[in-house]
């Protein structure tokens, strides 16, 4: 799957009109024909597609990820440098996410019909249709601007000399804004999606069984339903992995938070393909990855899940 994912990416980049040469001729405000050979001689633009195709595999084999024209770095290194902050926004909105979409479907679901859950169906909406760059905007007018609790961008305050625990505070928060920014709309997904599954839970036979056994509801929604009701939810958890890479993009920029969504970003912008298909290749890895453990995981929820 990944060998398939970074040739359909090199074809895809290939359609992608003009060149790093030619932005960084229009940056120059002059080029010659020369000029501009040499630049496409020196990037490896000038032979054929096919040609490229072989060099940047046999790249991947040496595990390289070859020189970004742009910065005239190692993709790597660029990468290296970005990823970090990248996962942690990501893992922190997907959490978030997934604690406060269980917490509200669970409430939701043994309240259904009653205010609580008409009040939280219509927050769960109102999340679900909000785009994540206005609630962003919003949440930086509110927090930032007006009460000026939080930070309105960056994962570290400029100029500052913070270590240890000062510095692990700090950064959590600039994190908070861009993290409920980016889990806003899977927390509607969520909480909406354990609503329903506790609910068709609820009526199966081994959960009359278990309130006829004399235990508290409570039990039996913690130990018995919620576990059960786990299984979709952690399902759509993996498949919407893949979304929060894309949905980086626009709160890094809204945050102006340094990772891999701004990166791709200005490679975009600057035809620095082989940065781009760094981090298509890392990002289809991460995906690949992240399915696994959802299957992991759905084992250890229910021992029937065979996981060989």
């Amino acid at each position: 799957m990944v060998i398939g994912v970074v040739i359909l990416n090199f074809l895809l980049l290939q359609l992608v009109p003009g060149d790093a040469a030619d932005v960084i001729a229009a940056e120059s405000g002059s080029a010659t024909a020369e000029s501009m050979q040499q630049l496409r001689q020196h990037f490896g633009l000038d032979v054929p597609m096919w040609h490229q195709l072989g060099n940047y595999l046999n790249q991947l084999l040496h595990f390289s990820l070859g020189q970004s024209p742009r910065y005239n770095l190692p993709v790597t290194t660029l990468i290296g440098d970005r990823i970090g902050n990248t996962l942690l926004l990501m893992v922190t909105s997907l959490l978030l996410a997934l604690a406060l979409g269980i917490a509200l479907g669970t409430v939701m679901a043994t309240q259904v019909g009653r205010w609580p859950d008409r009040v939280l169906s219509v927050l769960a909406l109102l999340l679900y249709s909000t785009p994540s760059f206005w609630l962003g905007l919003m949440a930086i007018v509110l927090f930032s601007v007006h009460l000026g609790w939080l930070p309105a961008g960056g994962n570290t305050t400029i100029g500052g000399q913070a270590t240890g625990l000062a510095a692990l505070l700090d950064t959590a928060r600039h994190l908070v804004l861009p993290a409920l920014a980016m889990g806003g709309f899977y927390i509607a997904i969520f909480s909406r999606l354990t609503r329903a599954a506790i609910l068709e839970v609820s009526r199966l036979d081994f959960i009359r069984t278990a309130t006829a056994k004399g235990l508290s509801p409570n039990a039996v929604t913690i130990k018995h339903v919620l576990r059960n009701a786990l299984i979709p939810v952690t399902t759509v958890a993996g498949m919407h992995f893949g979304t929060l890479l894309g949905g980086a993009l626009v709160v890094e920029t809204v945050f102006n938070w340094p990772g891999l969504g701004r990166l791709a970003f200005d490679s975009v912008m600057a035809r620095d393909f082989n940065v781009l298909l760094g981090i298509l290749l890392l990002s289809s890895m991460l995906v690949i990855l992240a399915n696994m453990l959802v299957d992991l995981l759905q084992a250890w929820l229910d021992p029937r899940i065979q996981t060989r």
